[in-house]
Parts: structure tokens; sequence; C-alpha cells
């Protein structure tokens, strides 16, 4: 009985071996999408106000504060 299972394709290697690639394919596709996706960035960037914007570059040490200064009376 065995061996027929073997022999016909129908064993635990045989037979699910195809659905683990296609398990890792779409794995793969899924982060690849999730990585690669910009719109949820997007979105997250579309409600605030330029001031908070500025508020928070200067906060991450992207600007200093003669440029936050500057930046702010532009802005008013």
């Amino acid at each position: 009985m065995l061996h027929y299972l073997h022999v016909h394709g129908h064993g635990w290697g045989m037979g699910w071996g195809w659905v683990v690639g296609l398990l890792i394919i779409v794995v793969l596709i899924w982060l690849l999408v999730k990585t690669f996706n910009r719109t949820g960035l997007s979105k997250a960037t579309e409600n605030k106000k330029p001031l908070d914007i500025l508020k928070e570059r200067y906060a991450k040490g992207e600007i200093n504060k003669e440029e936050f200064e500057e930046r702010k009376k532009i802005l008013s």
C-alpha cells in the first residue's frame, strides 16, 4: 500500500510539495507589496498641517533652530 502511494504521487512528500512552494511565493509577494506600499505613508501626512510637519522635522533633528524659526515665520 505504501509503495502504491509513492509511485502514484499521493504520498505526503509528492502531493503536498507544491502547496509549500505556493505558500512561500504568496508570502514573498505579500511582503513585497507591504514593503513598497507608499499609500499608507502618504495618508498619514495628508491630514497634518505644515506647521506640524515642521515641528516634527525640528524634533527629529532634521533642521536646526534657525531653520525652524525662519520657516515658521514664512508659514505664519
